[in-house]
């Protein structure tokens, strides 16, 4: 059974929620967030700060801001510390 929950943003003044959930993959994972109808993955990286997976193909057609991928990193990390 997937569960999913929101993740809260303040972006540009404004508060926004994400539909997410967690993705377990071996001895890592990922959290999927949909953001403006695109999935979106976010993994921790070897200093365990969040970072968004984006493909080059992706960024060309790319509908939302890199400053709001960031404000999403950021609000995942907090919640690990």
């Amino acid at each position: 059974m997937e569960e999913y929950f929101e993740i809260p943003v303040t972006y540009k003044g404004e508060q926004l929620s994400f539909t997410s959930r967690l993705l377990l993959t071996g001895y890592t994972h990922k959290i999927e967030v949909e953001a403006d109808g695109q999935l979106l993955l976010f993994e921790p990286d070897e200093d365990q700060n969040y970072r968004a997976l984006v493909d080059e193909a992706q960024v060309k057609s790319f509908k939302i801001d890199l400053g709001l991928l960031k404000a999403i990193a950021e609000v995942i990390e907090s919640t690990r510390k």
